[in-house]
């Protein structure tokens, strides 16, 4: 559905008009309607925030973070990497990274007024996963054309990421796990799990085991309750926890962590 207002000229409407919440964006002063998100494109969003907001490189990243780089803009990308501030209200400029997920029904004249608004504000990447047709991702960069990547491609955004990541990791939730597992065994101070396995059954490397095993599911948004952080404690065999924390990256409840 097409948003009749974006071609016109500068609106009535400020961001400082509209609450959180509330289903519009603005372009030039125009409302645009934003729709509830269906089942493939939320399930996608949630992956691509686990995998760009895990790299060790980055500090802050939101989902539906509103940036309102001018008094009539408003853009919210679907992830963004990069000035995400702990603070209420609109966040000014815009994010370095910018990741959109185009499904069905996506409006192609106002994604591609979106993208244009946001590398004008200063976004150094815009990455759209387009979950239609053919899966690819389309990498947006101020002064350069528009390039087209595809699974088993690599995507990177120097300065930002630290880590370069597989297409199909936007959308993929196994290839998001080894991903997302990777990165936060780098914010742990490894490499990746085998810089893990090196460290044989020494005393640090089991504290280290446990904590990778909390960090991954706090990484997927999950709280180890006082048990399953009793259990991690008594367990001193490095294999053990390996394979735990192998789990932890896949499972999608905490309480199926020890299952074998």
């Amino acid at each position: 559905m097409k948003n009749p207002m974006i071609h016109q000229g500068h609106g009535p409407f400020q961001a400082d008009q509209l609450r959180s919440g509330d289903p519009y964006e603005l372009s030039n002063g125009h409302p645009i309607q934003c729709l509830p998100t269906g089942g493939r494109g939320s399930k996608a969003n949630l992956i691509g925030g686990l995998v760009l907001g895990t790299d060790p490189d980055v500090d802050s990243a939101g989902v539906d973070t509103g940036y309102a780089p001018t008094p009539g803009t408003l853009r919210a990308p679907d992830v963004a990497v990069g000035n995400v501030p702990d603070l209420p209200g609109w966040v000014a400029g815009a994010p370095p990274l910018a990741l959109e997920y185009a499904d069905t029904g996506q409006d192609e004249d106002d994604l591609a007024l979106k993208i244009t608004e946001l590398l004008a504000a200063g976004t150094r990447f815009v990455w759209v996963v387009r979950l239609t047709g053919p899966r690819r991702v389309e990498v947006h960069q101020p002064g350069t054309a528009m390039r087209v990547c595809y699974p088993g491609d690599w995507l990177e955004a120097p300065g930002i990421l630290r880590n370069k990541l597989l297409v199909e990791s936007l959308y993929d939730p196994q290839a998001a796990a080894t991903a997302a597992l990777r990165n936060l065994l780098q914010r742990q101070g490894y490499r990746d799990l085998d810089d893990v396995r090196g460290e044989g059954r020494t005393e640090g490397a089991v504290e280290s085991l446990r904590g990778a095993v909390l960090d991954v599911l706090d990484g997927r948004g999950m709280i180890a309750d006082a048990a399953t952080c009793a259990r991690l404690e008594r367990c001193v065999d490095p294999e053990q926890l390996r394979h735990w924390l192998r789990r932890a990256a896949t499972l999608d409840d905490v309480a199926d962590l020890f299952e074998a």
